[in-house]
């Protein structure tokens, strides 16, 4: 950071135009516990909307600067500090906004995702700020295409959703002639910043990292072979499958049967998978958590998520049932006991390794807070696409609810795992979870025997 930069910052300090705060738990572990350097563009969340109705640039871009002044995440950036940075939230800051006008061709379906590609891959100065950008593409009158590029250290998925609704409700208020900005919010981010580490003191993290210290005593890596500093480097490459309805709703009827959860369901599904593909009977993954236990924090950009190891020993002479219930018992637990990670990885001892996120490589998720569709006075706004910046994991598996079943977004290192791959091992997931909630009362050496 220049001389001059920083003899600005101080100003802007001494004067009240911004004000320092420090890193909240999930900010900590992208400096501390993350393979993936905080400046690698992979840790950028993006997010494609698709606006229908009649807009105009003015108007989108008053209603970003009201979500702005709502949000203070979006006025948010981080000084460098002698043991950690701080975040610096200013006062006030100008929307930064794009209104791009695109020719026929630009506004063809490949050429929308190359330039989306190109918004969201360009760096953020984490020091000057922002760290989003905003940029509207119209095709026609009627038709345009946001795209909301944010980096990780500012938000998490629930906060695209929270975007979404700010913004629709802010251009409508602009439309009615209303001048009042948004309502104020219930909980700042640096407000919950500051509950997380009043909560989290010295006795309630051991007490927690006792837990963690038997839990996960003797796990091991799923892959030893991956090795080389460059593994989590870059983004990640998306593979995009689709599980039938008929198979959800047989997932959702076990769930029931067994007195157990959907997400338990789908997770031993996919430990099973593991299984199979590895040879590992002792499975662990990571899976994220809202951190979003009261309805203020829900209104809230921010980077609140948490993730919480979770660890499985599939036994193949057990049935499918049993197995769906001793994964319900040991996440229940797991639950419990989640603490913030960056602390959990140093109370284990478990360092970073260049290239290798800290405890596990898999991440799995059950997405149960997708960006709301939007139709009001003749505006409508739908998701299109979205990348969620999980860079630091070899393997992730990303399930969302759509109409006709469930999507399974899997994300990987084509450096690591060849396509075809996994495309097998998205065969076998779905082949498993059919077989199993199909027939529950099979035992797991029974299940899916074949590969494709």
């Amino acid at each position: 950071m220049s001389g001059e930069k920083r003899a600005v910052f101080k100003q802007w300090l001494a004067n009240g135009k911004a004000s320092l705060q420090p890193l909240t738990f999930p900010q900590r572990e992208l400096w501390e516990a993350s393979p993936v350097t905080v400046a690698d563009t992979a840790n950028h969340i993006c997010c494609l909307i698709q606006l229908q109705g009649v807009i105009t640039h003015e108007a989108c871009e008053a209603a970003l600067q009201r979500v702005v002044e709502r949000q203070e995440v979006l006025r948010l950036s981080f000084l460098p500090g002698k043991e950690r940075p701080m975040q610096m939230i200013r006062q006030s800051s100008e929307a930064n906004f794009r209104f791009r006008e695109l020719s026929s061709r630009q506004g063809r379906e490949e050429a929308i995702e190359e330039l989306a590609k190109e918004i969201c891959s360009k760096p953020f100065d984490s020091v000057q700020g922002p760290l989003y950008r905003v940029e509207v593409l119209r095709r026609s009158t009627d038709d345009h295409v946001l795209v909301f590029a944010i980096h990780h250290a500012i938000a998490d998925g629930w906060t695209l959703g929270v975007f979404v609704r700010d913004l629709c409700i802010a251009y409508l208020k602009g439309l009615a002639g209303l001048r009042e900005g948004l309502s104020p919010l219930p909980l700042t981010y640096s407000e919950w910043g500051a509950a997380e580490r009043a909560f989290w003191h010295e006795a309630e993290l051991k007490r927690h990292a006792e837990f963690w210290k038997s839990n996960l005593a003797g796990s091991r890596r799923l892959w030893n072979s991956l090795e080389g500093p460059e593994t989590a480097s870059g983004a990640p490459h998306r593979l995009i499958s689709h599980i039938p309805a008929t198979v959800a709703d047989a997932a959702q009827k076990l769930a029931r049967v067994t007195g157990t959860t959907f997400f338990s369901t789908l997770l031993a599904a996919f430990q099973v998978t593991l299984f199979r593909w590895t040879g590992e009977e002792d499975v662990l993954v990571g899976t994220p958590v809202a951190n979003r236990t009261t309805h203020a924090a829900r209104e809230t950009m921010g980077y609140f998520a948490g993730i919480v190891p979770l660890r499985g020993h599939v036994d193949p002479v057990r049935p499918f049932s049993e197995e769906v219930s001793a994964v319900h018992q040991a996440t229940v637990s797991s639950f419990a006991n989640a603490m913030p990670f960056a602390e959990l990885v140093q109370a284990l001892g478990d360092l970073p390794v260049p290239g290798h996120n800290p405890i596990f490589e898999v991440r799995f998720a059950l997405q149960n807070h997708p960006v709301p569709d939007v139709a009001l006075h003749g505006l409508s706004a739908r998701l299109r696409m979205r990348s969620t910046g999980t860079a630091r994991f070899h393997l992730g598996c990303e399930i969302t609810a759509v109409e006709d079943g469930l999507e399974v977004a899997w994300l990987f290192r084509p450096n690591l795992f060849p396509v075809v791959e996994i495309e097998n091992l998205s065969y076998i997931f779905k082949a498993v979870l059919a077989d199993a909630c199909c027939s529950p009362q099979n035992r797991i050496a029974a299940l899916m025997t074949q590969k494709r």
